[in-house]
């Protein structure tokens, strides 16, 4: 049998990423924690975390905190399901969920919030690049992603959102500098770009359809949506971003379309662990709705 005493504390200390972190969560001792954690592992025979800054979960670990996580789902079906639902308290349930951070910083917050506060659910959101995401979703570390990967995961539902389209942008006076022949491969060689990380593939592929051509050598890496936008507006590269997010700034003339029409668009898929949870029955749907109902999406 499961003890899901113990494993509350493991998957606190996973979440937390460190007992201390594990202890004011749960609001006990983290020499309590240590002693729940540690007299689970020597019980399975194996060592469930990984001690260090921060605390890792061993494989097995991450399975037990996964089945955890879709325990708590479960239980979130006993108010509904009972006729005595009256009487239940609803319990607490955080919602574990991978998202892009062009996402975060656009429709997903208009489109989530109204659910997480009807429900009351607890949302914790890993960021991640949206060719990523779904590999958290495959680890057991999220119960559910937002993706651009097109490949199915195993033991998950995949639902079409919508369209996420880009443009590639700078400011007048960048563009004015540096592509006034319109935008040639000799020019995109010379000129600075800026990615988000090292797993952003979005400037490669757009100036790829373009030209055939593979970016620049130098490269600024701005991990964040609102510095990559901000470096922008300050003339400091070029990149491709949401159209979401720079429509007003391309509207007021403090960005322009280095080549006007040839935008990129990223399909986004909702991808949920495959348990029988209406909690997330009913956010799928939520979510659907609600992209077509504002046009979050394309």
């Amino acid at each position: 049998m499961l003890d899901y005493n113990a494993l509350a504390a493991v998957s606190a200390v996973i979440r937390e990423g460190s007992f201390d972190g594990a202890a004011r969560k749960l609001n006990i001792t983290a020499s309590a924690v240590s002693q729940r954690v540690r007299g689970y592992e020597d019980r399975l025979g194996a060592l469930l975390i990984i001690r260090g800054q921060p605390c890792k979960p061993t494989d097995l670990g991450q399975a037990l905190v996964t089945h955890l996580d879709r325990v708590h789902l479960l239980e979130a079906e006993i108010p509904h399901l009972s006729h005595a639902s009256g009487l239940l308290s609803q319990p607490d349930v955080t919602l574990r969920v991978a998202v892009n951070a062009d996402s975060l910083a656009t429709w997903f917050p208009g489109a989530i919030s109204p659910f997480a506060k009807e429900t009351g659910i607890c949302l914790d959101l890993l960021v991640e690049d949206e060719t990523r995401t779904a590999d958290h979703l495959r680890s057991g570390e999220v119960t559910a992603a937002i993706t651009a990967q097109t490949e199915p995961v195993p033991g998950c539902r995949s639902v079409l959102l919508g369209a996420m389209p880009y443009v590639a942008c700078a400011t007048p006076d960048f563009v004015a500098r540096h592509f006034g022949a319109g935008g040639t491969a000799a020019e995109f060689n010379d000129a600075l770009c800026i990615c988000f990380d090292r797993n952003d593939g979005l400037e490669a592929q757009w100036l790829h359809t373009l030209h055939k051509t593979n970016l620049p050598q130098r490269i600024h890496y701005i991990p964040s949506t609102q510095g990559f936008l901000d470096f922008t507006l300050n003339s400091v590269g070029w990149g491709v971003q949401p159209l979401a997010l720079v429509d007003r700034y391309l509207s007021q003339g403090n960005l322009i379309e280095i080549v006007p029409g040839h935008r990129l668009t990223v399909d986004l898929y909702w991808v949920t662990a495959r348990v029988k949870s209406k909690l997330l029955k009913d956010l799928t749907l939520h979510l659907k709705d609600a992209c077509v109902r504002h046009s979050f999406l394309d």
